[in-house]
C-alpha cells in the first residue's frame, strides 16, 4: 500500500499522529515514504527508529515532529520490548540530546518498568511511550491485571517526573480500554 494514501485515509478519518518505523534495514518503510509523508502530512509525525547516529541525521534531515527510540533486532518481525535505557542511559542520552538539539521531541520506548522510567527522565526524554505488548499477549484475567498494574504504576511515575505519556503494541478494539482509562496517559499507538 501507499503510505502517503494510508496517511491521508488516516487523517481523514481523524487520526492525530502518523507513526512510522523506518528500520535500518528498510523493510517496513523507504526513505522516500519520510520524505512524501513529511511534504504531505497535515498531522504529528512520529519516526520510530533506532538509537543510531544514522537514524539522528535521517531525523535532522527529515525534521519529523517527534522521534521515538525503539530498540531493533533484525530477526524480529516487529519490535517485542522496550529500549534498554538503563544499560544504555549514556549513549542514548547523547542522541536524546542530539534530538533536543534539533528542536525534535524525544520519546523513548521502554518497558513499565520503574527502573526504565527513570533512566528514560534522567536522559532527558520528552516522553516514555510504555510497551503493553505483555498485557496484550496476556490471556489469563490475574496475568492481565498484574501487567496492567506495571503499566499504571509506570504512567503514573513518568507523569510525576513530567515526563509526556504513551503506551502501545499489541492493542486493538478488545484490549485498549483499560489503557485508555489510565488518566495520565495521552497517546496510545
Amino acid at each position: 500500500p501507499d503510505t502517503a494514501t494510508a496517511a491521508a485515509l488516516a487523517e481523514l478519518a481523524g487520526a492525530s499522529q502518523i507513526t512510522l518505523h523506518l528500520r535500518e534495514d528498510r523493510r517496513h518503510i523507504q526513505d522516500r515514504d519520510l520524505r512524501v509523508l513529511r511534504e504531505t502530512c497535515q498531522c504529528l509525525l512520529n519516526l520510530e527508529m533506532a538509537a543510531t547516529a544514522e537514524m539522528v541525521k535521517i531525523a535532522y534531515e527529515y525534521k519529523p515532529d517527534m522521534v521515538t527510540l525503539v530498540p531493533e533486532r533484525r530477526e524480529e518481525l516487529t519490535t517485542e520490548g522496550g529500549l534498554d535505557v538503563v544499560s544504555g542511559r549514556e549513549s542514548i542520552a547523547k542522541l536524546v540530546k542530539n534530538l533536543r538539539d534539533g528542536e525534535v521531541v524525544v520519546s523513548l520506548f521502554i518497558d513499565p518498568e520503574l527502573d526504565q522510567v527513570k533512566a528514560s527522565h534522567k536522559c532527558n526524554a520528552d516522553r516514555v511511550e510504555l510497551h503493553t505488548g505483555r498485557y496484550c499477549e496476556a490471556r489469563r484475567p490475574r496475568d492481565r491485571a498484574g501487567e496492567l498494574a506495571r503499566i499504571v504504576d509506570a504512567a503514573k511515575a513518568a507523569s510525576k517526573l513530567g515526563l509526556g505519556v504513551g503506551a502501545g503494541h499489541g492493542l486493538n478494539y478488545d484490549n485498549v480500554g483499560a489503557i485508555a482509562r489510565i488518566a495520565e496517559i495521552d497517546e496510545l499507538n
